[in-house]
């Protein structure tokens, strides 16, 4: 493994174990730590603040790990690739929306994770990578804690950013599906299934 990899490999470590060290093992907090440390070292695809507004990143800092500099997370200020444009703010307006309409309950972090997870829909890759996280199981058990009810409607194992906008669509009367059902669809294998 080249140094530079080591490093950084490494600085993800240091991130993830201080985060835990301090963390109050409340909901979340592992998860926010893994995508805090991914996006300190350069990897995933949220944008500063991990897609919070810096006052909200402090307020999770301090619910979730109490004592921790957000200057001491290098690189969680500084501008990411494929960072969503400006004009797209009224659609992560409404992912959160959809999913603070399923929380599991009255945990800030919940909140938190919907603008996080809807900054994550905006990036181009699988959502789980977008965000940060080590595997697709992982997106699916955030889902799970933080959202059940819509984790629920996931009965096809639909990819999650597809899902939630086929939520949206539902909403808004609009099946996007080209067949009447989903499993006659030429887009099937494209929507269900295993990531790679």
């Amino acid at each position: 493994m080249p140094a530079a990899a080591r490093v950084q490999r490494d600085l993800a470590e240091v991130v993830y174990a201080d985060l835990m060290a301090r963390s109050t093992g409340a909901g979340n907090a592992s998860t926010f730590a893994g995508m805090i440390a991914t996006r300190c070292d350069g990897g995933g695809a949220l944008p500063p603040w991990l897609g919070l507004q810096p006052a909200a990143f402090r307020c999770l800092l301090d619910h979730l790990y109490p004592g921790t500099a957000a200057g001491l997370l290098p690189g969680i200020s500084r501008p990411a690739a494929g960072c969503w444009p400006d004009e797209r703010g009224d659609e992560i307006d409404e992912l959160v929306r959809l999913m603070l309409m399923h929380r599991a309950g009255d945990d800030p972090s919940e909140v938190w994770m919907a603008h996080v997870v809807a900054a994550g829909c905006m990036a181009a890759d699988h959502l789980w990578q977008d965000l940060g996280l080590p595997a697709r199981g992982e997106l699916t058990a955030l889902m799970r804690r933080n959202f059940p009810t819509l984790a629920a409607r996931n009965v096809m194992d639909m990819k999650w950013k597809r899902f939630l906008y086929k939520q949206l669509c539902e909403a808004e009367g609009i099946y996007a599906c080209r067949a009447p059902s989903c499993a006659s669809c030429t887009d099937y294998h494209a929507c269900f299934g295993p990531e790679l």
